[in-house]
């Protein structure tokens, strides 16, 4: 099935799962820096990013859910 022939409540599902797998990844990248830094303070803020944009998914597809 392609990205267009998704239903809303599909695409939904998609966005989750793949929202957890940036969280995942990004927080395995955390891991191997050094805890101080630009590049770390950099790394933190775009996890925070992914977590907001993750709560958002769950929330749309929670809504869909009913």
């Amino acid at each position: 099935m392609t990205h267009s022939e998704e239903t809303e409540i599909e695409m939904a599902r998609r966005h989750v799962r793949e929202g957890e797998e940036h969280v995942a990844r990004q927080r395995e990248i955390i891991d191997r820096l050094p805890s101080t830094g630009e590049v770390a303070e950099i790394a933190r803020t775009l996890l925070a990013d992914y977590e907001d944009s993750l709560a958002l998914h769950r929330a749309h597809l929670g809504r869909l859910q009913g």
